[in-house]
Formats: structure tokens, sequence, C-alpha cells
């Protein structure tokens, strides 16, 4: 499953939380049915530009709301890389980063 559509999916769900609907009532508006948005909301699916387009709409948001979420890479060679960037960029936090590793790994 697709790391990026599972982070869509909860932005979808938090938002439609937020504006106090239910997966019936959203589905409902976007004339979709409630085991479609509930794919979507839960990653398995994603969207057409229409759908996102009817999301929009109906939930209040632009599209950059629906798509503002951090992407971290899956791949054990590219978080380790990415682990890399992140100490490179902050050497004084090496000290927190090896506390957090040792307190996770005993």
């Amino acid at each position: 499953m697709s790391e990026i559509k599972k982070q869509f999916g909860k932005k979808i769900k938090y938002y439609r939380e937020k504006s106090g609907l239910t997966q019936e009532e959203l589905a409902e508006k976007l004339d979709y049915n409630c085991r479609s948005l509930s794919f979507i909301e839960c990653g398995t699916n994603f969207v057409t530009a229409d759908t996102l387009e009817k999301l929009c709409n109906a939930l209040q948001v632009t599209p950059k709301q629906l798509f503002d979420f951090e992407y971290y890479p899956q791949k054990p060679e590219n978080v380790r890389s990415e682990v890399d960037r992140l100490i490179k960029n902050n050497p004084e936090k090496i000290l927190d980063i090896y506390n957090i590793l040792r307190g996770f790994l005993n």
C-alpha cells in the first residue's frame, strides 16, 4: 500500500471528522458509495481529479490542505540516507538521537 495514499486518506478522514461528517454523509455529498470512501480513507484506493474537486468542495478545503503531509520513504536504503541527512544538518542533536535510539533498542 502506498504511503502517499495512506497519508492522503488520513487527511480526508481528519477534515471529514473536523467538519462533523460521518463517512455516510460525506459519501452522499460526493455521490459516492460509503465503501469506496472507506477505501480512500484507509489508503487502499486513490481519487480521480473529479473526486478530489468534490472532496475539496464538500470539506471546504484546498487541494494543498489535503496533500499537506510529510512523506517518509519506506525502503531501508532511503531511510538510511534520510537519517544521515538529518544528522548532518543537525549535528547538535546527535546526543539526543543517540539517547532515543539507545532507549528504543534496549
